[in-house]
């Protein structure tokens, strides 16, 4: 696809979260119309009056292309759709539109709960005729936002004919998406980093140290390519912007959710009181228990992942890492464990 043609593209951002405003303030930043969905209707007027997400993304004077809508049959007429809803809800909201765009690009990190399913094959189930990509890396959504440069993994189920017509509509100066088929992988990694930054930053929040949590990121790397593999991920996906990328990042800052919510954890706050204070979703919390039936379904050891569950069913942090340091001695690659 040429320029040209991409540029008659008509997409939108399905959910006006912090990711999908900037999702949608990325896409219009050639100029191009957007349209971006919210459920909150008071929301849809803000963005349309004020150009600005006062609630999840209050740093940020959006395009003036950007149109909201709280209307799903308007979202449904759209070419491209890029699907941001809460990884919980994505089932729900796609089962509920009238139709469906021709390709669906999804964005949200997590596993199902209840199911395991992945996020594609909830999209699949719920769109049949959509052709569906998925869109993982190193993305904080503040930075996307100001234009700041990143580049993201594309997984197209469609193979590259499906890339050779989104890679036009999303790539940017400043967002460079790189081709891969492996669906599997991209979202393994964005769904199992999310759980390995709570950890992180519960590391943090105990005061440990830089060496622990670098120790931290490469043993909960091996978690993730054990599992990915496993469920019939390549190992080189697993190497790339949405696994190890995405998960140097989020295991780093406190711009992370997820990081966030650990550290909070790791300063002695209680969990069920974190989670019922949150305005924005850390996935990684709905992500936890799902990977912890899943390891053991399928004999895989996620020791990290696993703490991660105990802590947010109330574990005291410190007895959770003294538990994993008293784990038997192994070598590093070879036996799991």
């Amino acid at each position: 696809m040429t320029l040209r043609q991409a540029q008659g593209e008509r997409v939108g951002v399905l959910g006006a979260g912090a990711w999908g405003t900037a999702l949608a303030q990325m896409l219009a930043s050639d100029g191009r119309d957007v349209l971006i969905w919210a459920r909150e209707s008071e929301l849809v007027a803000e963005i349309n009056s004020a150009h600005t997400n006062s609630v999840f993304l209050p740093s940020v004077t959006l395009a003036k292309t950007i149109r909201a809508t709280g209307d799903l049959a308007e979202m449904a007429a759209l070419d491209t759709l890029l699907v941001v809803t809460p990884a919980q809800h994505m089932g729900s909201v796609l089962e509920v539109m009238p139709s469906h765009p021709r390709d669906l690009v999804l964005c949200s990190k997590g596993i199902e709960a209840g199911s395991g399913r992945l996020m594609n094959h909830v999209a699949k189930a719920a769109a049949p005729g959509s052709a569906v990509a998925v869109l993982s890396g190193p993305t904080f959504a503040h930075e996307v936002a100001a234009g700041l440069p990143t580049a993201v993994t594309l997984a197209c189920a469609d193979g590259e004919a499906q890339w050779d017509r989104l890679a036009p509509v999303i790539a940017r100066q400043t967002f460079r998406p790189y081709y891969s088929d492996d669906v599997i992988g991209a979202e393994i990694g964005g769904s199992v980093k999310n759980v390995l930054a709570i950890a992180c930053g519960v590391v943090d929040g105990l005061g440990l140290g830089q060496n622990a949590r670098a120790a931290l990121i490469a043993r909960g790397y091996a978690e993730m390519l054990r599992f990915g593999e496993t469920l019939g991920a390549q190992a080189a996906t697993l190497a790339g912007l949405c696994g190890l990328g995405d998960l140097v990042l989020t295991c780093s800052s406190t711009s992370s959710r997820n990081f966030s919510l650990g550290k909070a954890l790791g300063e002695g706050q209680k969990a069920e009181d974190l989670m019922a204070d949150r305005k924005t979703v850390a996935e990684g919390a709905h992500t936890a228990p799902v990977l912890v039936e899943l390891a053991a379904r399928h004999g895989i050891a996620m020791p990290i992942v696993t703490a991660v569950y105990g802590l947010l069913k109330g574990d005291e942090p410190r007895a959770v890492v003294s538990d994993l340091l008293a784990r038997p001695l192994r070598a590093e690659q070879g036996r799991p464990g």
